[in-house]
């Protein structure tokens, strides 16, 4: 059988080493163009501080990734919030202070709706976001149909929710027990992080209410505070 002929570059070794010697000398100029941009060309981080529009950005004040551990972030005051922003209202609370809580209204609580009159109009998606949370955070304590017969109750000797007092409470009011605590309750809002989430937790509430008959209690409200158990006085949330 006849042996194939080798091809240009085997009959003429000038021309194998031709295309080494620019293969060579392709690599070299590739590497040289990444030292000439990652080097010698001016960065658009100094650009930035040439033009005052700019500079006023790189001046301003603003979270850095990774700054902060902790959850949700506090914009900086002065800044302008990525999302909007949560306003902390801590210190009011722990004095006793009821009155920023009992002004917030609760996005998801049909118009008109009095604290534990009726079950809320709020959409289904809220809704099984309520039910859900509240089981896996609050029914421990407050029990599932939230009359305190959950599996640690009695030790965290934790109030039902169906009682007149409870009843009689803003949404505002529970928005702020499950943010910040009272009392035994450790504060909740390092952990439900997400305010829609926390409403939809006092709008199940107020669903358990309404669907459940008034147990005796004390009407009288008791004030917010801290919580001995999860102290809002260093990290508000």
């Amino acid at each position: 059988m006849r042996r194939p002929e080798p091809d240009a570059a085997r009959r003429d070794p000038s021309l194998r080493s031709g295309r080494r010697r620019a293969a060579w000398a392709f690599l070299l100029l590739l590497c040289g163009g990444c030292d000439f941009y990652y080097y010698r060309l001016p960065s658009p981080d100094d650009l930035w501080r040439v033009i005052p529009w700019f500079d006023h950005m790189v001046t301003s004040r603003y979270i850095r990734p990774y700054q902060t551990p902790l959850v949700p972030r506090y914009a900086p005051e002065g800044s302008v919030p990525v999302s909007g922003g949560e306003p902390d209202w801590s210190a009011e609370w722990m004095s006793g202070k009821t009155t920023t809580a009992n002004a917030l209204k609760n996005p998801l609580a049909a118009s008109g709706h009095s604290p534990g009159s009726s079950v809320p109009v709020i959409p289904r998606e809220f809704e099984a976001a309520g039910d859900t949370l509240y089981q896996n955070f609050c029914s421990v304590c407050h029990g599932p149909t939230g009359n305190a017969d959950g599996s640690m109750s009695r030790q965290m000797a934790a109030p039902s929710l169906l009682t007149p007092r409870a009843r009689g409470y803003a949404d505002g009011y529970l928005n702020g027990i499950i943010r910040y605590g009272r009392g035994l309750m450790p504060r909740y809002g390092d952990k439900v992080v997400v305010p829609a989430d926390r409403w939809a937790i006092v709008s199940h509430v107020r669903k358990l209410q309404a669907l459940s008959p008034v147990t005796p209690g004390d009407p009288t409200p008791l004030p917010p505070g801290a919580s001995i158990t999860g102290s809002t006085a260093a990290v508000p949330r």
